[in-house]
């Protein structure tokens, strides 16, 4: 199917001025922020059109589209305070609110039974001001976000507030969860002059030749020799002693080492012969008579990038030297870590101080030290497990509202200070506006200020064939800017004043303030209303779709249309193989829609597109790895459903669309999943790819969370 990016959806040129993001797009009168729509900026622009013709080439059942939006509120922000700290992958970590897109970040992944700490990037990022609730964790961790925030449990992904019942029903956190992760860490300092002297000790006297000697030397008085020189493979450990050498006024050269072969890496070396710097680098160096932290500190960091390992999970500091041995193993002792000396029985006499602990000690160590080297921080590839204890303590409300940042990354999460944060995902629907994937697509929404005058005036045009018109093809005509803008009841009677017929598809109970205004035009034109439901399971809902309205509160938009005397349809889209085709959840869907007064249903598989692949492929594996390879040979041909699933779902919906009274024909109500009822599918067996014949029932795309009710058919 084409993608639908409307021609006729451009802005007027006359204003110089530009959206954000938007440098090609002129028209913009002002960019708006209020505090009842907290996280939101409405870019109030002038439209040159608002009848938006569809390609010639798509395969909607209609010619136009109105488009009073662009961007859409109903996805969800989820958010957490500036200061929270975010994992690198280098170990390292950093405030939300400093990361930028391209920061490498650590994520997880499932893999088998256990989820891995991997490597991933930052896609976006952006703020909001949202209600902010404290928990607070057993081993003292605390994190400030908002109540929709996700954090994973023993139990998967639970929300920070939430209820037991009604509404606002959704797995949340208590005092019967724990959270994964690592946990509490260490506070990283700024280096000081005790830390810089405890980083040369420890780096010079772990690898760094440091020599002044004399000999005779025919015809000369004496041959006194001073020499210093430090070798190393890794640069950053390199940099960092020949900047703090040059902080005590040491200069040296620099040089190459060793050219690199197929066994080794390239080493790099500094270098220095005068007789002051090496006296001056042996004064640095010496034992102190007090040792500070800092010092200490700076010593573990310096014969770390030295002299030590972290391989198979274990953290290592080696040295031939006993009393370099004993001394490493007292700093770690008296920074409160658990070290032993281990004798590995090599011909060098080269022994071991081991850090016990695991990986939650491995980054604490990380943090307190700061070593230079930054691949022997890594995380890639361990499992997420952790004796920390992360129980939850407590949820505390602090009945303020404060600035909360977010961020969308590759993997879906990311570790916030020290538990697996959910994040949330960007969109591809801003794109060829040049807008933000991400951030820009739930906050950035731009809006047709003169939407309604302009549509007055082309349908007043002589050559106006009183075409159907849809609105909610694309984005929601009742999102939450609706609320304030007011544009669809002027859309609405302009329509009805000139004839023309048109449909209206949401998710938004909001379309309920027009109810009266519909009814009165109902009586001029013909009108298709239409309300989008996806997902029945409550937690299925809350996972993908938790900035939407629930179905429940959707399925009470169509009573209130019902019960104002007007047709209804239903979506029952996007059917998630594997999911949600089951008889019994389709036939409890199917129930309730016929029981709230809908006059049809049309059942639609998902649909895939691009943007919207990435980010549900990314969930997929993520809660439900084993449907993967499914779902792989589903959508092996591209966006849609293979032709043999539609068939199948279409044998599976017909008999209970016949036994609850909304099998009608097209014309009499929305429709089932499109063609003639056939026979029951097989109970609850899984679908037999390839089974039966191809069709083109039931192809049309749908959304999914990231895309509140994009490009789908109308319910005429």
């Amino acid at each position: 199917m084409a993608v639908m990016r409307w021609d006729a959806q451009r802005l007027d040129a006359e204003d110089p001025a530009a959206l954000p993001g938007m440098p090609t797009v002129r028209g913009l009168l002002r960019s708006v922020q209020v505090p009842e729509f907290p996280g939101l900026t409405f870019h109030e622009v002038r439209s040159k059109s608002a009848l938006n013709e569809v390609p010639a080439d798509s395969a909607v059942p209609f010619r136009w589209t109105i488009n009073p939006y662009r961007g859409c509120s109903h996805a969800c922000v989820y958010c957490l305070r500036g200061d929270t700290l975010v994992l690198m992958a280098d170990g390292r970590r950093k405030a939300i609110v400093d990361l930028r897109v391209g920061d490498r970040i650590v994520g997880t992944e499932r893999r088998g039974t256990y989820r891995h700490y991997v490597t991933t990037e930052v896609l976006a990022q952006w703020s909001t001001v949202k209600r902010a609730y404290r928990v607070r964790l057993a081993d003292g961790t605390e994190l400030v976000a908002s109540g929709d925030h996700r954090f994973l449990t023993g139990r998967g992904w639970k929300h920070i507030t939430g209820a037991m019942a009604g509404r606002e029903r959704r797995p949340h956190l208590t005092t019967n969860d724990e959270l994964l992760g690592l946990g509490q860490s260490a506070e990283s300092l700024e280096p000081c002059a005790d830390y810089r002297r405890g980083y040369l000790s420890g780096m010079v006297r772990g690898d760094a030749h440091l020599k002044a000697y004399r000999y005779q030397r025919v015809g000369r008085r004496h041959g006194d020799v001073h020499r210093f020189r430090l070798a190393l493979a890794d640069v950053e450990a390199l940099d960092r002693a020949q900047d703090y050498l040059a902080a005590e006024g040491v200069h040296t050269d620099r040089f190459l080492f060793a050219p690199a072969s197929e066994e080794r890496r390239a080493m790099t070396a500094i270098r220095t012969s005068a007789a002051t710097s090496v006296a001056r680098i042996e004064q640095l160096v010496a034992w102190p008579a007090v040792s500070s932290d800092a010092w200490r500190r700076g010593f573990l960091a310096g014969v770390f990038d030295a002299e030590g390992s972290r391989s198979q999970h274990v953290l290592r500091v080696s040295n031939a030297d006993d009393d370099m041995l004993d001394r490493t193993r007292a700093a770690f002792t008296i920074l409160g870590f658990d070290a032993v000396i281990e004798d590995r029985g090599l011909a060098n006499r080269v022994g071991t101080v081991r850090l016990r602990g695991g990986l939650r000690e491995h980054l604490r160590f990380i943090h307190l030290v700061d070593p230079a080297i930054r691949r022997k921080c890594s995380l890639n590839g361990i499992a997420v497990k952790s004796d920390a204890d992360l129980r939850v303590v407590e949820v505390q409300d602090l009945g303020l509202e404060v600035p909360m940042y977010d961020i969308t990354t590759g993997t879906g999460d990311f570790v916030a200070n020290g538990v697996v944060s959910h994040n949330c995902f960007a969109r591809g629907t801003h794109q060829w506006l040049e807008l933000d994937t991400g951030q820009d697509f739930d906050s950035q929404v731009v809006v047709k200020t003169n939407l309604v005058d302009v549509l007055r005036r082309e349908l007043s045009r002589r050559s106006w064939q009183r075409e159907h018109v849809a609105l909610g093809t694309n984005t929601d005509p009742y999102q939450r800017a609706e609320g304030r803008y007011r544009l669809m009841p002027g859309v609405i009677s302009a329509l009805a004043g000139s004839g023309t017929p048109f449909s209206i598809l949401t998710k938004g109970t909001l379309l309920r303030r027009d109810l009266p205004l519909l009814a009165a035009a109902a009586r001029d034109v013909p009108i298709g209303l239409g309300v989008s439901l996806a997902i029945w399971d409550d937690e299925l809902h809350a996972s993908l779709e938790p900035g939407v309205p629930s179905p429940r509160a959707r399925l009470d938009l169509v009573r209130a249309i019902a019960d104002a005397g007007l047709s209804c349809g239903v979506f029952l889209a996007p059917v998630l193989p594997g999911l949600t085709d089951r008889v019994a959840d389709l036939d409890a869907a199917v129930e309730a829609i016929a029981e709230a007064g809908a006059t049809g249903v049309t059942v639609v598989p998902l649909h895939l597109r691009p943007g919207a692949r990435e980010w549900f492929s990314a969930w997929l594996a993520r809660e439900h790895p084993a449907l993967v390879p499914r779902y792989q040979q589903l959508y092996r041909r591209g966006a849609v459903a293979a032709p043999e699933y539609r068939s199948w779902l279409e044998q599976r919906v017909a008999p209970l669309l016949a036994r609850h009274g909304l099998d009608r024909p097209a014309g009499e109500g929305a429709r089932g999943a499109g063609g003639p009822a056939g026979t029951s599918g097989d109970g609850d067996k899984d679908f037999p790819a390839g089974s039966l014949p191809a069709t083109r029932v039931g192809a049309g795309p749908t959304c999914t969370r990231t895309e509140p009710v994009a490009e789908q058919l109308p319910l005429l």
